[in-house]
């Protein structure tokens, strides 16, 4: 198997629900890509090894490159990829907007949804994880909670998913039109989830037909195409290739950043995560690049979005 630097390494777990929306977001563009399948609980050490410590699924690899978050990977392949485009109307600020609700509260709901609903059948390890990752220090009293507001939190869930029926009333195919967009997949990847780890998800969803004919098209996009990739053989690659990202900061930066400025950056949540230090290479409104060396992979640049992290500067 040939790779080259310009190819897409995509770290990754079939079960993952954020990964399920980059490999729509592949499908989309009818890209190639390389699949490195990840543990899904930690420790993720060859994955931790290119990122620093982040340890979220997906990560996406290009090179000495490594895109954290879905909103930065499907940025940059928007930028890599152009057509077809994300974004097929003039509202692409807005859809980055609503990609905050879909990636955010949207999707906070449905967790708890599908792990309050588990209950005690979940395994000890996972309910440990994804609890503290997501409901906190105390989670264990948040899955409690979670279990006995079930009621209240499927209630919360059923009115976003009638208006986004009632969207899709007119017959179109994808949420903005004929085309599919970005949106489609943080959208889908939250129906996917629930559809799939919630045994009630499906009875749920059938409440919503087009919604669930919208769906069925989304599914049928694909994944593009792929092939199973090592994890030590993309840690290779990066070691043996240097990052390809501009130096440069934009004006106005409200922290003023520097090229050089020593940084730590991580989710600006309390969820028990490991901060990754590196030394700013790139910043603007969206995006923050730090690169970061160490003797397993060499120097990488590593990114991450603005939006929904917590820069500290030293």
């Amino acid at each position: 198997m040939s790779i080259t630097t310009n190819d897409i390494v995509f770290h990754n777990y079939p079960q993952s629900p954020v990964a399920e929306k980059v490999r729509v977001a592949f499908g989309i563009k009818g890209l190639h890509w390389y699949d490195v399948e990840i543990p899904r609980l930690p420790p993720k050490p060859l994955l931790t090894a290119l990122t620093g410590g982040y340890r979220r699924t997906p990560v996406m690899q290009i090179g000495a490159d490594i895109y954290c978050d879905s909103q930065c990977i499907i940025r940059e392949l928007e930028k890599r990829y152009p057509s077809p485009t994300f974004m097929p109307t003039s509202d692409a600020g807005l859809m980055w907007c609503l990609s905050r609700w879909t990636d955010g509260a949207l999707f906070d709901l449905s967790v708890k949804i599908v792990l309050g609903s588990a209950g005690d059948n979940l395994p000890a390890d996972f309910a440990q994880d994804r609890g503290r990752l997501y409901l906190g220090e105390n989670w264990a009293e948040g899955l409690r909670t979670a279990n006995a507001q079930l009621p209240h939190l499927v209630a919360q869930l059923r009115a976003p998913l009638n208006w986004l029926d009632e969207v899709l009333s007119d017959g179109r195919a994808f949420i903005l039109g004929d085309a599919p967009a970005a949106l489609d997949a943080q959208l889908y990847h939250v129906i996917w989830f629930v559809k799939g780890r919630w045994s009630d998800g499906p009875a749920m969803l059938a409440e919503f037909p087009n919604l669930v004919n919208w769906a069925d098209k989304v599914e049928a996009i694909g994944h593009g195409t792929s092939d199973t990739f090592d994890a030590q053989a993309a840690i290779e690659l990066a070691f043996s290739t240097e990052p390809t990202t501009t130096s440069g900061v934009a004006d106005h930066d409200p922290q003023g950043l520097k090229p050089g400025d020593t940084v730590t950056v991580h989710p600006d949540v309390n969820g028990g995560e490991q901060p990754v230090q590196g030394v700013v290479r790139f910043a603007d409104a969206e995006t923050i690049s730090i690169d970061r060396t160490a003797d397993e992979v060499g120097t990488v640049c590593v990114h991450f979005p603005r939006a929904g992290y917590r820069v500290t500067v030293g």
